[in-house]
């Protein structure tokens, strides 16, 4: 069996990570549990520091060109825990949009792939110009 290109600390990451993104959808489906939507940045953050290491981690967010994204997305988290989920959802979501956005055009390109739903994918991207933005990976 051919090996992965992850180490076995990046595959439990991948985990985290995934994890919290089904937190933060069923926090959403549950019309922003504040509980969920904890846990599933938790989990995000801790996933991200075992995939790239914890030094790169704190590089990525502490980059000046990034600051506002970084600054938006820990006061969405704030707020969450505050007890004001929409509206930290709300600022979360920008300062995600903030951080990753670079590299949501590389993801689209992986997205065209997909056999079904591929073509569809690429129209709407095309349309929103998410793949004019560059396509520099977040590390």
């Amino acid at each position: 069996m051919p090996t992965m290109w992850l180490s076995d600390s990046q595959k439990i990451g991948v985990a985290f990570c995934s994890g919290g993104g089904f937190f933060l959808i069923g926090g959403v489906l549950l019309f922003f549990d504040r509980a969920m939507l904890a846990m599933g940045n938790i989990l995000f953050l801790i996933g991200l520091t075992i995939i790239i290491g914890p030094q790169k981690t704190l590089l990525f967010f502490a980059r000046p060109q990034k600051f506002k994204g970084t600054a938006a997305f820990f006061l969405g988290l704030f707020l969450i825990l505050m007890r004001w989920a929409f509206v930290g959802f709300l600022v979360e979501l920008y300062g995600i949009f903030i951080l990753f956005g670079d590299f949501l055009g590389t993801i689209a390109g992986f997205a065209r792939n997909i056999p079904v739903v591929g073509p569809y994918i690429g129209a709407v991207v095309d349309r929103a110009g998410v793949a004019v933005r560059g396509a520099e990976l977040p590390v």
